[in-house]
């Protein structure tokens, strides 16, 4: 019994100390002091087209055909690419006999006939390596023969983008996913991923009578300095085509997004590739298997992030629609629709040119749009401590007098109208957004 008590004794002390230097840890960081928001929205300053980057979705692969039953929904959010991976070892693609390759379409085509009817286009991520082709049948490995793949690339343009077969406009084909992870491939080697894209863009080469398409890459896992120096070079010195360049980055942290942008940008202008597309092909708050995707939070974040990539990026595609990380799901009773779902909904009112919107602080942050006679401003109070509760001035200057609609719609809430008269050239409006929270608001002059 006196061990047990000596014990239990040691462990508080233990617990006490440990209490005690966290304490003089934290003291080390002093909290930020708080910059109250004042927002003021200017619509006679235009920023310039508001290209709605959110409208692409990327589907991982949990599932064959993750997009029966939940069409309509899909369709509701306005996406106009949707990006598949897995397209080759999934749906029997490939088949090699007597050393011929056989092409079969039919399971592949469901699927993206679903993406049409969505009123998307389809984004191929050309992945992974047809086992009838690959290196011990290996998805993730390098063909037996590279000619091989070039045959597979070009027969997969000419299916989708030739005017005698499926006759797409403007789809897009991009070359792997994620290849510095999956296969491990280098820039270099014995599985350099240079060949992969040069063997792959002669394949699309050779595709003949086809609408215009779109071809790049690497789609890989976060931007890296050396998979744009030396990747860019090799491209440039075999005088391959590249239509733009791809990466994914999942960070809780939306700034991240424009610190890889910034360097992107650095990186590409360095190596000629200043006029490339950029292409954001998976991004979310997280790459785990999380409750965060499924969070207000995640929704906040949503809108938070595409602030930092306006007019920065071509296209940011939401990794995923259904799965691990989806923002819809189906049962026979009911459709769940995640918070990051309704995020794109709200995102979506957001059209028309970009306009002047100052006075953001550390946690509420937005963007403003003008539309013939209707502004139109999106709010969102990102906090991943659940704790700020932020309280400010909305205020539109340069107003034309007379009356006006007044709409308010709070994240998965019914829209709010009101009536309002402006007299004097400006609107003034006290809003409180609870922690992870999103408004949108129009004003639009009757």
């Amino acid at each position: 019994m006196r061990k047990n008590v000596l014990i239990f004794f040691f462990l508080f002390i233990n617990l006490l100390l440990t209490l005690y230097n966290l304490q003089k840890i934290t003291s080390l960081f002093p909290k930020a002091k708080e910059v109250k928001a004042n927002i003021i929205v200017d619509p006679l300053v235009n920023q310039g087209p508001l290209t709605p980057i959110w409208q692409a979705l990327s589907q991982g692969g949990e599932e064959k055909y993750p997009f029966d039953n939940i069409l309509p929904e899909i369709a509701a959010i306005k996406p106009k690419y949707i990006r598949i991976d897995h397209i080759y070892d999934f749906y029997d693609v490939v088949q090699k006999e007597n050393n011929q390759l056989k092409f079969s379409w039919e399971q592949l085509d469901k699927l993206v006939n679903q993406i049409l009817t969505t009123g998307a286009l389809p984004f191929f991520s050309l992945s992974y390596m047809p086992p009838a082709i690959a290196k011990n049948g290996e998805i993730v490995n390098q063909p037996e023969n590279w000619q091989d793949w070039s045959e597979v690339v070009k027969e997969t343009i000419q299916h989708y983008s030739g005017k005698n077969q499926k006759n797409l406009s403007n789809v897009i084909y991009e070359v792997w996913n994620e290849p510095d992870l999956f296969g491990e491939w280098k820039l270099g080697g014995k599985k350099d991923y240079r060949l992969l894209y040069k063997y792959a863009v002669l394949g699309s080469n050779q595709a003949q009578n086809t609408n215009p398409f779109k071809i790049g890459g690497p789609a890989i896992t976060a931007p890296y300095k050396n998979w744009i120096d030396r990747f860019l070079d090799f491209v440039s010195k075999n005088n391959l085509r590249i239509d733009f360049y791809s990466w994914h980055r999942y960070s809780l942290q939306p700034e991240k997004f424009l610190e890889d942008i910034n360097r992107v940008d650095a990186w590409l202008f360095k190596n000629g590739g200043f006029s490339l597309e950029k292409y954001l092909t998976e991004w979310g708050p997280t790459s785990e298997v999380s409750p965060i995707n499924d969070s207000n939070f995640a929704a906040a974040y949503t809108v938070a992030t595409i602030r930092q990539l306006l007019q920065r990026l071509d296209l940011a595609f939401t990794f995923e629609i259904k799965g691990n990380w989806g923002i819809l799901d189906k049962t026979e009773q009911f459709t769940k629709k995640s918070p990051r779902y309704y995020a794109l909904d709200l995102l979506n009112k957001m059209t028309g040119v970009r306009i002047s919107l100052e006075g953001e602080n550390t946690w509420i942050t937005g963007f403003a749009s003008k539309e013939g006679n209707k502004t139109k401003i999106i709010l969102t109070n990102l906090d991943a401590k659940n704790q700020y509760y932020g309280n400010f001035p909305l205020i539109i200057i340069n107003l034309e007098n007379g009356n006006y609609i007044y709409r308010k719609t709070f994240l998965g809430k019914p829209e709010e109208i009101y009536f309002k008269e402006i007299t004097n050239n400006t609107f003034k409006e006290e809003i409180s957004l609870f922690p992870n929270s999103v408004i949108l608001i129009e004003l639009e002059k009757t």
